[in-house]
């Protein structure tokens, strides 16, 4: 599997209520041994995680599940990562 970092920021509008069912969202992703690393950032404007998947289309797809996505509030970003 290949790592992807998935970078979000946060938009003026998103609803605070979507945070829990973001975080209960990663914490399904952990326990299927997808998420390497997660948080937000100190600022609060956003945060990051590290997923694993077969390829782009695969990690793409993962996260178009995400509340964080669905909901509209913030603005993702996927790049694969060629962590060492």
């Amino acid at each position: 599997m290949n790592r992807y970092l998935v970078y979000l920021l946060r938009r003026p509008d998103v609803d605070p209520a979507v945070v829990p069912l973001h975080i209960a969202f990663l914490d399904d992703l952990r326990e299927q041994g997808r998420i390497e690393l997660s948080g937000g950032f100190s600022d609060k404007s956003g945060g990051a995680y590290l997923l694993r998947a077969d390829d782009l289309a695969a990690a793409q797809a993962i996260v178009q599940r995400d509340p964080a996505h669905t909901s509209g509030g913030w603005t993702i970003t996927v790049h694969e990562w060629q962590a060492r």
